[in-house]
């Protein structure tokens, strides 16, 4: 495959796709519900185990957005398979929040938000848009630094932070979604 068919293939998906929307969307609305479970008065291990259960609907309400997005689930490009390899690694970085859960529960919500975060890089190459490699640093610093300087009882910011910083980056990407298909009509009309 060459590079230019490659590059074909990532503008196709970012275009199709919405250069995935639906899952930071998704993502964000599951961070306003963690940002309230910090609030509770449970200890910081219950809330770590209910923040893990919170985040167990992504998949259900991105695919349920990808319907509203009108963006398809699956397609018939070949790199298509990649996201939910991209999105799978992410797991591998759990042994880090059990970890984490288990030794400093009140350090959880942080260490979640910096996989979140950096997770995201990856997808800046798959849908050839910056704006994913920006907010995966700015997510993963940014709840470092929130976690540096808040005390246990403030920890909530952390996934409020999370959640914002993911509705810019949904309205980030879906601008750069419409500029491309902009773009791509003028291109096919010219």
């Amino acid at each position: 495959m060459t590079s230019e068919k490659l590059n074909e293939l990532r503008e196709d998906l970012s275009v199709k796709s919405k250069n995935g929307i639906a899952f930071t969307l998704s993502g964000s609305l599951l961070w306003l519900i963690m940002a309230y479970v910090w609030t509770l008065r449970f200890s910081a291990y219950d809330r770590s185990i209910l923040v893990f259960f919170a985040g167990a609907p992504l998949l259900p309400m991105a695919f349920l957005l990808s319907k509203l997005f009108k963006t398809p689930w699956k397609n018939d490009n070949p790199l298509q398979s990649l996201a939910i390899w991209l999105n799978v690694a992410q797991l591998f970085y759990f042994p880090f929040l059990i970890f984490t859960m288990i030794k400093m529960p009140e350090y959880f919500i942080m260490v979640y938000a910096i996989i979140t975060g950096a997770h995201f890089f990856p997808f800046a190459w798959f849908y050839n848009t910056r704006w994913y490699a920006i907010f995966a640093g700015v997510i993963a610093l940014g709840a470092l630094l929130l976690g540096l300087i808040l005390d246990n009882s403030q920890m909530y910011f952390i996934p409020l932070f999370t959640a914002i910083t993911l509705i810019a980056l949904t309205a980030c990407l879906y601008f750069d979604s419409a500029k491309r298909l902009k773009q791509n009509y003028q291109l096919s009309k010219g």
